[in-house]
């Protein structure tokens, strides 16, 4: 622990290095989990290999898949956000305003609404980095914060898209089977993992990925080498905030309307996704394609009950189980490190 007081300002602590075994190995489990989910669901119901619900659970995995992108990053920094959920819903009726009632171009529009998100973020960051305020509450308070302000922009009324031409296509539509015919994988696919592509190559090749670890290890020891903390962790929550307003679009452009009322419940869906991929909830390990991987894992999960029939009740303790599973196998691989 000398080596990283020492160290000189700026430079990572020896300790931030995340530990490529441990994550690959957490990957390959929830793989394999995936796989045989798919390969069980096949045998058990041969309506769960047809075409249509492939391209169904990857329609249901995207905006999930988006969030919990997102949160990927404050749950390695060490942190929680319980208001992407609400956040995402914020920026869907933000770009009903600006789209819808104030006439911007679609484009203006789409950027402005994601903006949003950014500043939710940006806000859950400043008070948790400058106010000292714990992750759990202050998230907490900017869910209920964004659940408000959507029902209160929106008149407690879904704002419609129908006057917005090609909006809708953002997520349904297909340029994939434009250039394959009959190859019609939905847009919001694309993007969920264009997002991925993006989060991974930040998290990996940037500072802000390095020191989104570096906190998540040991943020004390971090701040020792100079690290302006509070900076880097304000940036954190505010990336977080911009892929809750990209899913924010994405779900619009699905229903074609932002619904003022969605959103609660989701940011569950988006940190279990997150903790079945392998990120520690004890920070500083995690990766997107893990992410990626155990947001498949829900889908392919719900879809292939709701098959089977199984009461949507049982769906809910089933995803339950499956949570604690995947802790608990976290906490066994920590404690053999």
């Amino acid at each position: 622990m000398g080596t990283d007081i020492a160290s000189p300002a700026g430079e990572l602590p020896k300790i931030a290095r995340p530990l490529i075994s441990a994550e690959a190995t957490q990957k390959v489990l929830a793989f394999a989990a995936l796989i045989i989910l798919f390969i069980g669901f096949s045998v058990a119901s041969p309506n769960f290999l047809q075409f249509n619900n492939i391209v169904g659970i990857l329609l249901a995995t995207a905006v999930n898949g988006i969030l919990a992108i997102g949160v990927t990053y404050v749950i390695i920094n060490g942190g929680i956000d319980l208001s992407i959920g609400t956040v995402m819903t914020f920026s869907a009726v933000m770009t009903g305003v600006f789209v819808t009632y104030w006439q911007w171009p679609v484009p203006l529009g789409i950027f402005a609404g994601i903006l949003m998100g950014s500043f939710a973020g940006f806000i859950n960051g400043v008070i948790i980095a400058k106010m000292k305020i714990p992750p759990f509450i202050a998230t907490l308070g900017m869910m209920y914060v964004a659940k408000g302000l959507s029902l209160i922009i929106s008149g407690l009324k879904p704002i419609y898209f129908n006057d917005s031409p090609g909006f809708r296509d953002i997520a349904t539509g297909s340029l994939i089977g434009g250039i394959i015919p009959g190859f019609n994988i939905p847009n919001a696919v694309v993007i969920m993992f264009g997002a991925a592509i993006v989060a991974g190559l930040i998290l990996a090749r940037t500072v802000l990925g390095r020191y989104t670890f570096a906190l998540g290890s040991n943020e004390e020891a971090t701040r020792l080498s100079g690290v302006n903390v509070d900076r880097w962790k304000i940036a954190v929550y505010t990336v977080c905030g911009t892929f809750a307003g990209v899913a924010g679009v994405v779900i619009a452009s699905r229903l074609n309307s932002a619904q003022p009322a969605l959103g609660q419940g989701y940011e569950l869906d988006a940190i279990a996704a997150v903790v079945i991929g392998g990120t520690s909830l004890s920070g500083g390990e995690g990766t997107v394609l893990g992410t990626v991987i155990g947001a498949f894992v829900l889908s392919v999960l719900t879809n292939g009950l709701r098959i089977m029939s199984v009461p949507q009740e049982w769906q809910v303790v089933v995803t339950g189980a499956i949570v604690i599973l995947a802790v608990y196998l976290d906490i066994l691989r920590r404690r053999r490190k």
